[in-house]
């Protein structure tokens, strides 16, 4: 079972596309290595206050891709750095 999970982000401190690009790298790195799952930006790459993630969870169950899943915005909800605007979720 594959979950996936598409989200647009806010980010209010950065000032530059350098800053967001770190805020994004580090949040991406610790989410991945911590649920070792593939997880990239995809969109808004050259707005400096704006992100659009997604990220795939592989799972033996319907379930648990979806419970992982939520797990994992969870952790990134906890960055203070940003903040969740769309989210979509589809399983395959």
């Amino acid at each position: 079972m594959i979950r996936y999970v598409e989200s647009e982000w806010l980010l209010p401190t950065p000032q530059n596309l350098k800053e967001k690009r770190a805020i994004i790298k580090r949040v991406l790195t610790r989410a991945g290595q911590k649920f070792n799952i593939s997880i990239a930006e995809i969109g808004f790459q050259d707005k400096w206050q704006r992100s659009l993630v997604g990220f795939a969870v592989v799972s033996e169950s319907h379930e648990q891709a979806e419970k992982v899943a939520d797990t994992v915005l969870a952790f990134l909800d906890s960055f203070p750095e940003w903040e969740r605007g769309k989210t979509t979720m589809e399983s395959l």
